[in-house]
């Protein structure tokens, strides 16, 4: 590819995962179009000053897919069970590949998650597989399907973050569980990795993380970037499993299994340095 002319379209660019690739790929010199659902939004006019072309796009709206798409080389997918639950999730990333398929994408590159091809049971794991099958299927010229894990990120959302200010990390994990975990700037890397290499990268599904902790050591090493004392306080199953059995389902899977990455083999293979937890929580301004 010519990063000075070919344009990578990156979805849910405004977002958690999306934006950390489309802010790597124009720090490294490419041409991005951003997909928004609110291209007048702050954060598609951050992007938008860093020299992207922001566009708007809907996962439900197939003609906006095809506007976006036209004329692109590459695109990144990315989509969120959050907002549009497991089934659509899954409707939308089968979409998106599909209207990338038959508009010419030269190399794509999806977002699934860590473990998905490992019959977790869990749901927003297991319709990510099924994405997959469909991007397979498709027989694109190239792609890649990166599997990152649990998020460095989420510790900073309303689930967490209004506990930890308080001085308590409350997940419903066993203490002596380890989890691993990846931060956002370091999928943003991996991203930029799978179209700057992209003949080398071609068929290549990796699960990506960048460090492995159970919570009571999490909870240590946030208080110390703090520099306050936060402790781990284990949750109730049940408790999760009345808001979401999808999300006890994955917090069961992971103190019975848990991800599987070598760290380490990834770093050495990919030659791309990952964030410790240590260093992510030292990059945070926690008040």
């Amino acid at each position: 590819m010519d990063r000075n002319k070919d344009i990578i379209l990156v979805t849910g660019a405004t977002g958690n995962q999306g934006g950390a690739i489309a802010r790597q790929l124009l720090a490294d010199g490419y041409q991005v179009r951003a997909m928004s659902r609110d291209p007048q939004g702050d954060k598609a006019k951050a992007l938008a000053a860093l020299g992207a072309q922001v566009i708007k796009g809907e996962l439900d709206d197939p003609q906006s897919l095809e506007r976006a798409l036209f004329g692109a080389w590459g695109a990144y997918a990315v989509q969120s069970n959050l907002e549009a639950g497991v089934a659509r999730e899954e409707e939308q990333g089968m979409r998106f590949a599909e209207i990338a398929r038959k508009t010419g994408i030269r190399h794509f590159v999806y977002s699934s998650v860590g473990s998905a091809d490992r019959s977790t049971g869990i749901p927003h794991f297991d319709n990510k597989w099924r994405v997959e099958g469909k991007i397979r299927s498709l027989a694109f010229p190239s792609y890649t399907i990166l599997r990152p894990v649990f998020f460095m990120e989420n510790f900073l959302s309303p689930w967490f973050k209004p506990g930890i200010m308080e001085g308590k990390l409350r997940l419903a994990l066993a203490p002596e569980t380890r989890l691993q975990m990846i931060a956002l700037e370091d999928i943003g890397k991996f991203g930029a990795l799978a179209f700057q290499q992209h003949e080398r990268m071609n068929g290549v599904e990796v699960d990506i993380a960048g460090d492995e902790r159970t919570m009571p050591e999490t909870a240590d090493i946030i208080g110390k970037a703090m520099d306050k004392k936060v402790v781990f306080e284990r949750t109730s199953l049940e408790e999760v499993r009345k808001a979401s059995g999808d999300f006890a389902a994955m917090y069961e899977w992971f103190d019975r299994v848990g991800y599987h990455v070598d760290i380490g083999a990834l770093q050495k293979t990919y030659g791309v340095k990952l964030l410790t937890l240590t260093e992510w929580a030292g990059k945070i301004l926690w008040r």
